[in-house]
């Protein structure tokens, strides 16, 4: 089993063990992780009813790639 105790980005959809299981097999695509991530952050900034660009702009400066680790 993993040993890097990484938070699961992704509890929404499945298990911290499914989670742990797919990331030491390597089955895990950190840029779709990421991608999912972004996108949340973005419709949860939409729905506080803030513009589509301020919603990037609050995007590109809490999420980038250094920020996000699955290693």
């Amino acid at each position: 089993m993993n040993t890097k105790n990484i938070e699961n980005p992704l509890s929404e959809l499945i298990s911290d063990e499914i989670f742990d299981i797919l990331d030491s097999r390597g089955l895990i695509n950190k840029k779709s992780v990421r991608d999912y991530m972004i996108r949340k952050r973005f419709d949860s900034l939409r729905n506080n009813e803030l513009s589509a660009g301020e919603a990037i702009e609050k995007n590109s400066k809490r999420l980038s790639i250094s920020s996000i680790r699955l290693n």
